[in-house]
């Protein structure tokens, strides 16, 4: 397995929850940072949240509360749970990988599309 698969997708209304996940190669889920993205229709890709080796999370402030990274080490899978859908979330959820910077924490994903999978679908209606 080259990239990482996402599955987990689908249409739900309003108030829903989905969990999506992310299926890697060993050398992709040993990469220091995992993290989730989502592009909107017509939008640029931007992260969710992402999740280091110990298992730290980080957020965007647009998801606190609602979504939750979770990995299991042993499956080699990621996992984004979310709760709460609104309209405002849907579009396509991307996993990835990166490295961490050593002075911020900051994560930095890699440009290699190796380390991207090619998305799943959500659709939340109102």
């Amino acid at each position: 397995q080259i990239h990482p698969v996402e599955s987990g997708g689908g249409s739900v209304q309003s108030g829903g929850s989905l969990r999506l996940s992310c299926s890697g190669s060993g050398i992709f889920f040993s990469s220091e940072c995992l993290g989730w993205f989502h592009q909107a229709p017509g939008k640029s890709r931007k992260e969710v949240g992402n999740i280091d080796s110990d298992g730290r999370t980080t957020y965007a402030e647009n998801v606190m509360g609602r979504f939750t990274i979770s990995r299991d080490n042993v499956k080699n899978t990621l996992y984004l749970q979310m709760n709460g859908l609104i309209p405002d979330d849907t579009g396509r959820y991307f996993c990835a990988a990166g490295s961490r910077l050593p002075n911020n924490g900051h994560c930095v994903w890699f440009d290699d599309t190796h380390y991207w999978g090619q998305g799943t679908q959500v659709t939340v209606s109102s």
